[in-house]
């Protein structure tokens, strides 16, 4: 089971994403679910870093298989390029969960942001 929890600033706006676990709805390295939430986060993070007004925030050391996890924060007009991003990650991991939910479920709660 991939467990996803998001947290969404009190405008909405994603303050963090971690995923833990795997989906098991196909043999290693075959698992859509896997793949879906795999692509989607790691996209949104290349998108998000480097870029002027985003600040991105990953665990220290190599990734583990089957772990992701990022914290953002944004100035002054980087909070639209983040609204559309996270937007777009929330959309499709939400879509992943409904459609697999015996392989992944989502949890959405809500942070102020300091």
């Amino acid at each position: 089971m991939i467990n996803i929890d998001v947290v969404l600033d009190d405008e909405g706006l994603l303050k963090s994403c971690k995923v833990a676990g795997h989906a098991g709805a196909g043999p290693k390295g075959s698992d859509i679910v896997c793949a879906a939430v795999s692509i989607l986060t790691k996209t949104a993070l290349k998108t998000l870093t480097g870029r002027e007004g985003i600040i991105v925030r990953v665990p220290a050391g190599p990734p583990e298989r089957g772990n992701f996890g990022m914290e953002t924060d944004y100035t002054g007009w980087g909070r639209d390029f983040l609204a559309a991003v996270g937007a777009f990650l929330l959309e499709g991991l939400v879509s992943v969960s409904t459609a697999y939910p015996d392989c992944c479920t989502m949890y959405i709660h809500k942070e102020r942001r300091n």
